[in-house]
């Protein structure tokens, strides 16, 4: 008698979905992964970011507030509202052929060092709303195998972008990833990066300083970017992560101290992370560093950080990739998880072990 073991594919067609702490809205992607020779390699073929509408903007910043029960039901809301934007892309494209959908949610909680975390948007009635092959709540496992549940996007800078010697995204959070001289991928979060500067804007009520211009024309303050900097998390080894707990908790008690113009503001928290970014990137003379992530259109943080790693080449890809490139990614965590590969690093995020992490959803078919 014979087992029979199913023939993994090599081509993927996925929908990737992110939606990051930033608030800019849903970012969704139409990929295909194709695994040749045990390489690699992607071709975006349709990609849009959905804005959230002023309202979802503050149900999703207040929701950190909510109590259980109220969770629970936003946790549906979300989902359905998630279902319609997926669907509408796929009639708005015209997509035929999809494995999955692989989606990240939507971070309400993260807590690892408590055990808990929390990604709304995951739930079962998200596949059978879009009728498709759901991959999702990627987080969970990690943090109960004592991983720190972020990031998650390393082993796919690995297998999709090791032409770079490291990988930066300044989202939300900024966070770094690279093999270290072990041959170990490591990765943690860095510092909080448009999750500061974009609350700045919101007071003029801009979404994003463009290209940094109102930080340029700040003055630094070194009191402010003294204490800053002087925050207990920046000496923490990795693995460790951020979530907006840190920005609520410590963050924003210091800048409450200092009255300064929104210029000022700006022009300390580039600063800030700018050197928080140098000091986690550990990398030989001549590393080339591909920079992804809402942030990389930001010149002038991008210029500061150059000025404070001038021993480093800072890469700016086509826009597809800086603004799709985690969406492309948990694309890919669903792949590996549907090839029940490992998709977490336990290098990366301190869990007991490397392992594939996520759950899959099949949709209830419906029958004539």
């Amino acid at each position: 008698m014979f087992n029979f073991i199913p023939m993994k594919k090599f081509q993927y067609n996925i929908i990737g979905v992110m939606s990051g702490t930033s608030l800019d809205g849903v970012d969704l992607v139409y990929v295909e992964f194709t695994c040749d020779s045990g390489k690699w390699s992607f071709k975006v073929l349709n990609a849009e970011t959905v804005p959230y509408s002023e309202a979802w903007k503050t149900k999703l910043a207040n929701a950190i507030n909510l109590n259980r029960e109220e969770i629970e039901h936003f946790d549906e809301r979300y989902t359905v509202h998630l279902a319609s934007v997926i669907r509408e892309f796929i009639i708005t494209h015209k997509i035929k052929e999809v494995d999955a959908v692989c989606s990240h949610g939507h971070t309400v909680f993260h807590k690892p060092d408590l055990g808990y975390t929390l990604q709304i948007g995951n739930l079962p009635l998200l596949s059978d709303l879009i009728e498709q092959k759901v991959v999702c709540d990627f987080r969970v496992q990690d943090v109960l195998l004592g991983g720190q549940g972020a990031p998650l996007v390393p082993i796919g800078d690995r297998l999709l972008f090791a032409d770079y010697e490291a990988c930066l995204n300044l989202g939300g959070f900024a966070n770094v990833s690279y093999e270290n001289n072990r041959g170990y991928r490591i990765a943690f979060d860095l510092v909080p990066v448009n999750t500061l500067l974009n609350a700045q804007m919101s007071k003029v009520g801009l979404e994003y300083d463009a290209e940094g211009h109102h930080a340029s024309r700040g003055k630094v303050s070194q009191e402010l970017l003294e204490e800053l900097n002087a925050l207990d998390y920046y000496k923490e080894k990795a693995p460790k992560s951020l979530g907006v707990e840190f920005v609520k908790t410590f963050v924003n008690p210091i800048l409450s101290k200092f009255p300064l113009s929104m210029e000022d503001y700006l022009a300390t928290l580039v600063e800030h992370i700018a050197i928080q970014t140098t000091n986690g990137l550990s990398l030989k003379q001549g590393s080339t560093v591909l920079v992804t992530g809402g942030g990389a259109h930001n010149n002038y943080l991008l210029h500061r950080i150059r000025e404070n790693s001038p021993h480093l080449i800072f890469k700016k890809p086509d826009n597809l990739i800086i603004d799709f490139k985690e969406a492309i990614i948990f694309g890919f965590l669903g792949v590996l998880k549907i090839r029940d590969e490992v998709n977490c690093l336990a290098s990366v995020t301190g869990a007991k072990y490397d392992h594939s992490s996520g759950k899959i959803y099949n949709f209830f078919e419906k029958h004539d």
